[in-house]
């Protein structure tokens, strides 16, 4: 039976049930104002000329829609230039991210060596160094790294690489496999399953709903970066929209460069749209909180 702060009883009272529904309606218009309100009047914004949006930006289209405004944006701003490369640089941090989860996780939860427990500690230690305190080595790492004779600033690997290192996917990972059933991976070695192929055709297959989860944190949080690709990424032609948007503010009218921010809000509205499941659906997270 489930239960709540209202009884079957005081349910059973229509007064009762009337005014709950009502408090639900309004509930819901309060969570949908606060939530989507922003993003459907930066959508509005991105196609309202700039006077309108000066003189009231509460209207819808008092003077009409300007749809030149997404053109102009992705030309004379060179959106697509910037788009591009933010799209790249997601793209690779969303590889390498998974790359590295994946396998680590799999090392320490399936095949389990006598160090796990120590290596898990030392994982879980980075998640209270703050970031701001590696920066500095990090950067002089990527200024001259170790057993190369060129630097990385001004590449996609000087972002791409140091994403990998990502304690807290590591950990979210490893803590889903590690409630796989174990039973699946002994008849998968009895019947000759080597470590890749386990890995491969069985331990991956099993792990779409964390897969999913891990991968829209990865491409939002390489989308919305702005410190790092800001300071190993200086030649603007490499830069994202989070560093160029900023930078280009002062030069562009209002209206374009609203229009420029909606058309930046596109990826991660998009990959909401599509793994939304895996975050409204509780069993997508059951295994790596289950415990």
């Amino acid at each position: 039976m489930t239960r709540g702060i209202l009884s079957p009883t005081d349910w059973r009272d229509p007064r009762t049930r009337r005014t709950t529904r009502v408090l639900h309606v309004l509930l819901l218009a309060v969570l949908f104002v606060v939530g989507l309100g922003p993003m459907l009047w930066l959508a509005k914004a991105a196609i309202t000329p700039t006077q309108d949006t000066l003189r009231d930006p509460l209207a819808l289209w008092p003077n009409g829609m300007d749809w030149a405004n997404l053109a102009t944006a992705w030309t004379r701003v060179e959106i697509d230039k910037y788009f591009a490369n933010t799209v790249a640089l997601a793209a690779g941090a969303w590889l390498v991210q998974l790359l590295v989860a994946t396998t680590a996780s799999y090392a320490l939860s399936v095949l389990r060596p006598r160090y796990r427990k120590l290596v898990t500690g030392v994982v879980l230690a980075t998640l209270f160094v703050p970031s701001v305190v590696l920066l500095v080595p990090l950067y002089l790492t990527v200024v001259d790294p170790p057993l190369l004779d060129t630097t990385l600033i001004n590449t996609f690997w000087a972002v791409w690489l140091p994403s990998g290192a990502n304690a807290f996917n590591i950990l979210l990972v490893q803590r889903f496999f590690d409630h796989l059933p174990r039973e699946v991976f002994e008849a998968a070695t009895v019947d000759g399953a080597g470590p890749f192929r386990l890995f491969w055709s069985v331990v991956l297959p099993m792990s779409r709903p964390i897969l999913g989860v891990v991968s829209v944190f990865a491409v939002i949080a390489a989308w919305k970066d702005f410190l790092w690709p800001l300071l190993v990424l200086p030649d603007p032609d490499l830069q994202p929209l989070s560093v160029r948007l900023p930078a280009l503010q002062r030069f562009v009218e209002l209206d374009v460069f609203l229009a420029a921010l909606a058309i930046s809000t596109v990826i991660p509205v998009a990959l909401f749209l599509v793994f939304q499941r895996l975050f409204l659906r509780s069993g997508a997270l059951s295994g790596a909180i289950k415990g």
